[in-house]
């Protein structure tokens, strides 16, 4: 038996264009659109600095989209608050941004 793949590990592309709007965000993360925009009211997911007021005209960058995953994920498997699961989320972009920046400064210093 396989487990679900994790949004932890999942290996993915970072592109810096908004290109998700609501429903493909709320699609991706397995979730109502409601979550989204309670997500987005309690400043737990950002919009694009670019979109419209409603939030039909939200647009979603991916590395949102894998912040709402890992939130959904933590929501889900631990029962967790969503500004529980945000901070945890938090602590594992740092985390991965400390990691890749050890990994530049050892590739300079060969």
């Amino acid at each position: 038996m396989t487990a679900a793949p994790s949004p932890f590990c999942t290996p993915c592309e970072v592109l810096d264009t908004a290109a998700l709007d609501i429903a493909q965000l709320a699609h991706a993360c397995a979730q109502p659109t409601g979550w989204v925009v309670q997500r987005v009211q309690e400043e737990v997911l950002h919009i694009d600095g670019d979109s419209g007021q409603g939030d039909s005209e939200w647009r979603f960058s991916s590395r949102t989209l894998l912040r709402a995953r890992r939130i959904a994920h933590l929501e889900t498997a631990y029962d967790a608050d969503p500004q529980l699961a945000a901070l945890a989320a938090d602590l594992m972009e740092e985390v991965q941004t400390l990691r890749r920046l050890l990994h530049e400064r050892g590739q300079e210093r060969r």
